[in-house]
């Protein structure tokens, strides 16, 4: 294991140090100490290392992976796993604002709650989280799957097209063109396999889907007051 301590060296020297990892890097595991809090700690990734932080991180961490397996070791900030497109992101503790946002690919896992904007225009990122989210989660949503094993806030999946959402909890209000959905078979297979990927010991049939009632997806002027 490779260890850096970014209060002595530096953001720039250990994102840099990891950009020059690549598909045949020796330095697989990594271990960064004294984040306190940094912002933008291990951005831009493309490379299958796995990245052990140990503490919490600030805005942005992760953000731009592929490849990657991320872990934070305490909470994080907001926009962690921004446009993310592979890899993995594990968050030992909560989460901030608009985790995911845009983010096109890959697993995020949060051990914690998870705050507003949760996977806000999400693109086929995965997310699971293992408590509670705020509002406004998956505004805008295109497609991917958000699990939440307790409580969502308001307006959930405002606006959203083909994302699925998956909530163990209670629902504090449905976004609009939102609504609940069927929990078919294949429903139940695709959330089993997210929950154990996840670590997460959790029966599927205790959770509700909810998804696009697709009124909103061409203009009709009778929905305006929805737009």
């Amino acid at each position: 294991m490779q260890t850096f301590d970014l209060e002595a060296e530096g953001l720039r020297a250990l994102n840099a140090t990891l950009h020059a990892q690549n598909e045949v890097t020796n330095q697989t595991v990594w271990e960064v100490v004294n984040p306190k809090g940094a912002h933008a700690i291990a951005c831009g990734l493309d490379a299958p290392i796995e990245v052990n932080v140990k503490g919490s991180t600030g805005y942005y961490c992760g953000g731009m992976n592929q490849q990657a397996t991320i872990h934070v070791h305490g909470s994080a900030g907001p926009g962690t796993g921004e446009n993310m497109m592979s890899g993995k992101i594990v968050i030992e503790g909560d989460a901030s604002q608009y985790l995911g946002a845009t983010a096109h690919g890959g697993l995020i896992v949060v051990k914690g709650n998870a705050s507003s904007r949760c996977g806000i225009s999400m693109k086929g990122v995965n997310i699971v989280v293992q408590g509670n989210i705020g509002h406004m989660a998956a505004f805008m949503g295109q497609s991917g799957n958000l699990v939440v094993c307790g409580d969502a806030g308001d307006a959930l999946g405002d606006s959203c097209y083909e994302a699925r959402f998956f909530v163990r909890g209670t629902v504090k209000s449905l976004g609009a063109d939102c609504e609940k959905k069927e929990m078919r078979p294949e429903h139940l297979e695709i959330l089993k396999g997210l929950l154990d990927e996840a670590g997460i010991d959790a029966d599927p049939s205790e959770f509700t889907r909810y998804g696009s009632a697709r009124t909103l997806y061409n203009f009709d002027v009778d929905n305006a007051g929805a737009y």
